[in-house]
């Protein structure tokens, strides 16, 4: 271990922290009262709880009730200050970050850049479908599905109207899952309430999974729960697929088999942002950071690499990348700052905690195991919400979510149906966006 850096022009150590999501939010915050100033970076200037975000896609939650401002959530924290602003390189020898506003230096660095959709090197798979990664996806799946039914309200044709209300879920993981779920109750009440002309067996929702049942991590009995509650709600679900071509018209799995749709989500697996190529090392499975049990990069133990960024050894296997990986792996680097800064002490190797798992299959039914308890149906779902509301971040947020799920509870309703921005497809908004003629590219 070096020796600690020097301080600052104004006396303390500078912590650099790149990314607001989880892991550096948690590190940010306990480091409040640490002798350090903190600078905390990211290119949008909001937080999102991303397990929340297929309900802003299914039009129960408003965006306001995942995602708050970063400068409101440190607002506390007197030696934390925020710069919104895209870090593009890393140069660890010279312990600067370039921005697009410039470089800032550092004397400790924690890399929390996240991780974005994992469209396997397939740009037309990048670009016909639509993600569930962020709060920009979550609103453009939301205007396209409220759009197709809209559109398909004046088809005239079968066959066109046939096209405009299959939906095709890509990935049966957690997200896919509760997506799909989500999807297909949201369909149930607006056709009922709103599409009166239309009705439920038009609605085509294909929940597409490459391993042998959703939610492959689960214990057996859960998937299988899982896989019943979602056929119940009318979901058909296709295991043991993987899809091979995205185009305009639906997809195409490994089989050769045509799955027609005018919307595809993709949601199969997600990788490690793209800052982590500038850090100048061999990246390891889902092009993550390696780094030691201190989540030290190695060579450079003033740098922490922690969440979706870090590939973390975890016995047998590396950490997975999920959101309390990155709060408690961004808590520990803080600590290890800290000490470190205090009287020159290593702290130990980072240890897990693991809370549970869990995945909502739609209106009072949920799955989770929680150490050695495993929960399905009525009591899952009772798991799934308390545990929740208490890490939604922000009281405000957190009133605000219990409130809409208790109005959509009682009434059977998806309050926020609201079409907004340009009226195109959601798929064409993306395509657009992603195009190497558009400006901000």
């Amino acid at each position: 271990m070096s020796a600690t850096p020097a301080p600052a022009a104004g006396g303390e150590p500078r912590v650099l922290i790149v990314g607001a999501g989880f892991a550096g939010l948690a590190a940010a915050k306990a480091m409040r009262r640490s002798p350090v100033q903190v600078t905390l970076v990211d290119q949008h200037n909001h937080h999102v709880f991303t397990p929340f975000l297929y309900q802003v896609a299914t039009a129960l939650l408003e965006p306001s009730e995942v995602a708050q401002p970063v400068r409101s959530l440190i607002r506390r924290s007197g030696n934390v200050a925020f710069c919104l602003g895209t870090v593009t390189d890393v140069d660890l020898l010279a312990k600067r970050v370039q921005t697009d506003h410039g470089p800032i230096c550092y004397d400790y660095l924690v890399l929390a850049a996240g991780s974005v959709s994992n469209y396997f090197h397939n740009t037309d798979i990048a670009t016909r479908s639509l993600g569930l990664k962020d709060l920009a996806e979550a609103l453009q799946l939301r205007n396209q599905i409220l759009s197709c039914f809209e559109q398909a309200s004046w088809a005239t044709d079968p066959a066109e109207r046939a096209q405009l209300l299959s939906f095709a879920v890509v990935g049966g993981g957690p997200t896919g899952v509760e997506f799909a779920a989500a999807l297909a109750v949201l369909v149930a009440g607006m056709v009922k309430r709103d599409f009166p002309a239309l009705e439920r067996d038009e609605v085509k929702i294909v929940l597409v999974e490459g391993a042998d049942a959703p939610l492959g991590s689960f214990a057996e009995s859960l998937r299988a729960s899982a896989t019943r509650a979602l056929r119940a709600k009318g979901v058909e679900v296709r295991s043991g697929a993987t899809v091979t071509d995205v185009d305009d018209s639906g997809l195409t799995l490994d089989g050769g088999e045509r799955i027609d749709a005018a919307t595809v989500v993709w949601v199969a697996g997600v990788t490690a942002a793209p800052l982590a190529k500038t850090v100048g090392v061999t990246l390891a499975s889902h092009g993550r950071v390696p780094v030691d049990r201190t989540l030290r990069l190695v060579d450079h133990p003033e740098v922490f690499v922690v969440g979706d960024l870090a590939e973390i050894p975890g016995g047998k296997d590396p950490l997975p990348m999920l959101a309390q990986v990155a709060i408690q792996s961004g808590s520990h680097a803080a600590r290890s700052i800290t000490a470190h800064i205090s009287d020159g002490r290593q702290t130990g190797p980072f240890h897990y905690r693991n809370l549970g798992t869990m995945a909502s299959v739609g209106r009072n039914d949920a799955v989770a195991e929680i150490g050695p308890f495993r929960l399905s149906g009525f009591a899952g779902w009772l798991a799934w919400l308390l545990v929740h509301i208490m890490r939604t971040v922000g009281l405000q947020a957190r009133a605000s979510v219990v409130i809409s799920w208790i109005s959509g509870y009682l009434f059977a309703d998806r309050p926020v149906r609201l079409i907004t921005g340009p009226r195109e497809s959601g798929r064409d908004e993306r395509r657009r966006s992603m195009s190497p003629t558009n400006e901000e590219d």
